[in-house]
């Protein structure tokens, strides 16, 4: 049985900040639903499904659901794992790049979690945890070397 599902692109949809569903191009859990409830609405009763093919696509559902899961908890353990590497730099000398192309360094006083990347403070500056390139044992020196 053979099922258009060029209706997908329209009816699959998430929610924007404002709550309201906007069309999205992905195959979601909602969307696969709605195919399946089709599909089995639709059928022809003197052919039905084959219930290895009904098996095989809640199969396939389950495995979506498992995998959209452990995306989901890799996403956060490796976000974790860059807050307890920031926080492990408190004390610590770095060394980065600015902006400008200037190799400075100095002690780690603070960490920052408010953006996407945590940020580590030195002296005045605040630096993102991507842009460190070394890692020393904090010296005697000033905050702020260039």
């Amino acid at each position: 049985m053979s099922i258009d599902v060029s209706f997908l692109g329209a009816t699959s949809r998430t929610s924007d900040a404002s709550g309201q569903k906007g069309p999205t191009k992905e195959l979601d859990k909602q969307a696969f639903l709605d195919l399946l409830v089709a599909q089995l609405r639709n059928q022809d009763p003197s052919a039905p499904m084959d219930s290895s093919q009904l098996m095989t696509q809640t199969t396939q559902l389950s495995t979506m659901e498992s995998l959209v899961a452990l995306a989901d908890t890799q996403r956060e353990s490796f976000a974790l794992q860059m807050r307890m590497s920031a926080a492990q730099l408190v004390g610590q000398q770095i060394t980065w790049t600015d902006a400008d192309g200037a190799e400075k360094s100095g002690v780690v006083s603070a960490v920052s979690y408010a953006g996407p990347v945590p940020t580590v403070r030195v002296g005045d500056t605040d630096v993102t945890l991507d842009a460190v390139s070394a890692v020393t044992s904090a010296t005697s020196t000033p905050a702020t070397t260039a």
